[in-house]
């Protein structure tokens, strides 16, 4: 989508270091390198509505980005990372309606653009993720798990307003510069601890503090935001209002407190609490709160009803304790309690008592003896006394038990045609929960019925109209994917506390 300016943690942690070395198989959220690469070209990502109406829209034979931008040096910056950063994350979300909404969204913005001979790609990722962020050269991105998160057109507007005023910036060029003359460091760094993943982690870590927007700069672009939004006539105070949302996003997912924030894109960005501050004090140059812009709600809230919500159908389902992927025909259950994570890496787990699980799979190669699998030094910490074949569900399986600092692990592989797939479950040295865990996931786990298969839908925003006696409990009751309904739904709706709906009102809920 080419728009033009017209107008002149800790327990992963010990994990990893018994399951040191992980491939993965197609079909799932795999390619954890290049999207590390993504993560760190990614810069700012930060999180920020419109009732300004363009006549802009997608174009039925859209302009070439090396076209409109062939002459301009730093699109060819752009360029080189846009295949990468598109596939770090899952791909482009191609869908008519929200495409057309978000070129409304920027054509509004395009028009009070600083640089009137910027031109702006902008990309849907196909990502549950809560992002956007820039590339030089006009490359903008937005996930459509950002789209969902927000209420009203302004708040979009106030995102991508902000990551346009670091291209107008020329932020990018100033960060690839701190770029380059790391490279002698990084290039140690992976070359050192490129096979073991606290490496990667230290290396990632280390690239993000580089990739990262300056302090001054991240202010800088929130100044230009602001400005853009309320020239473009949208609601100015969209800027902090979607701060805000974010903040309780990352409350509202904050499972582990001690696990490792440092790779987190809020770790890059200043303090949100000055962020709010400065949006709103800048926003007051055109009026007060409520009396001024437009924040393009109905119009909004039509763009993204049936928008793709959470894990795409190529990474699988989780419902409540259980994964399911249709494509791999395969599903288990985690026991009560614990909560489920669709990582790009693998699939997590976490658990009462510092319970953890990691659930992964590769291709079954010349693997024919399971047990044998297990022994040829993949896991650390290996007890071999302990290896043993079984059967899981009619499935050829083995187990076997491992230990690592204080921490007593269960190994168990399981063989699909041609594929393994493989749980580990970690928990605290001498907890009776390992056996009862590692048991439910081998009880559980089989094939999945070509019916299933056939009724398994991916979840999606859906837009309703509160009836009369509507309540927060009632419209949350609806909500699927999730144990935590009412939390979710206040969440996306933004409803603070002690907040009520009307007859007649929009909300967002999530069901299939």
């Amino acid at each position: 989508m080419v728009v033009r300016n017209t107008r002149t943690m800790r327990r992963d942690r010990v994990i990893s270091a018994v399951w040191p070395r992980t491939r993965f198989m197609p079909g799932f959220k795999a390619l954890s390198a290049v999207l590390l690469s993504g993560a760190m070209l990614a810069g700012c990502q930060s999180i920020f509505e419109q009732a300004y109406t363009p006549n802009v829209a997608p174009s039925n034979s859209p302009q070439i980005v090396d076209e409109v931008q062939k002459n301009d040096p730093r699109a060819q910056m752009g360029a080189r990372e846009h295949p990468r950063i598109v596939a770090s994350y899952g791909g482009e979300y191609r869908d008519a309606k929200t495409e057309r909404l978000v070129a409304r969204i920027v054509g509004a913005l395009t028009a009070v653009s600083e640089n009137p001979n910027q031109s702006f790609r902008i990309t849907i990722l196909n990502s549950p993720a809560i992002n956007a962020f820039a590339l030089p050269g006009g490359y903008l991105y937005v996930t459509r798990g950002l789209l969902a998160l927000a209420n009203d057109a302004s708040e979009v507007a106030a995102v991508l307003s902000h990551e346009m005023g670091h291209v107008t910036a020329n932020h990018g060029i100033e960060r690839q510069r701190r770029e380059e003359a790391e490279v002698i460091a990084s290039r140690v760094v992976s070359e050192v601890l490129s096979s073991d993943l606290a490496g990667k982690q230290a290396l990632a870590r280390g690239k993000l503090r580089l990739a990262a927007f300056s302090r001054q700069q991240e202010l800088q672009a929130d100044v230009i935001g602001v400005r853009m939004l309320g020239e473009a006539g949208y609601d100015p105070y969209a800027a902090a209002r979607f701060l805000d949302s974010m903040a309780a996003y990352a409350r509202y997912s904050a499972v582990d407190p001690d696990s490792d924030q440092s790779l987190d894109f809020l770790s890059s960005h200043p303090n949100s609490a000055q962020r709010v501050d400065l949006a709103r004090r800048h926003a007051r140059n055109f009026g007060q709160e409520g009396s001024v812009g437009d924040r393009g709600r109905d119009y909004y809230l039509a763009g993204i009803d049936g928008l793709l919500y959470g894990d795409s159908p190529q990474e699988g389902y989780v419902r409540g304790q259980t994964f399911m992927h249709g494509g791999l025909g395969i599903r288990f259950d985690v026991p009560p309690d614990f909560r489920i994570d669709n990582k790009v890496e693998a699939v997590l787990a976490t658990g009462p008592g510092e319970a953890a699980i990691r659930f992964d799979g590769v291709a079954a190669g010349d693997n024919n003896s399971l047990t044998n699998y297990l022994t040829s030094g993949w896991v650390a910490g290996l007890q071999p006394d302990t290896v043993r074949a079984i059967q899981v569900n009619g499935l050829p399986a083995a187990t076997a038990r491992a230990s690592a600092e204080r921490w007593d692990f269960d190994v168990t592989v399981v063989r699909v045609d041609n594929q393994i797939f493989r749980f580990l479950t970690a928990v605290p040295k001498g907890s009776p929960a390992l056996e009862v865990t590692a048991e439910t996931l081998r009880r559980s786990f089989r094939r999945m019925t070509p019916q299933e298969i056939a009724t398994l839908k991916p979840l999606r925003v859906r837009i309703v109209t509160a009836a009369q006696g509507d309540t927060l409990a009632s419209l949350a009751a609806r909500m699927m994917g999730t144990d935590r309904k009412l939390d979710l739904f206040k969440l996306i709706n933004a409803l603070p506390a002690g907040a009520t709906v009307s007859p007649g009102q929009k909300v967002k809920i999530i069901s299939e």
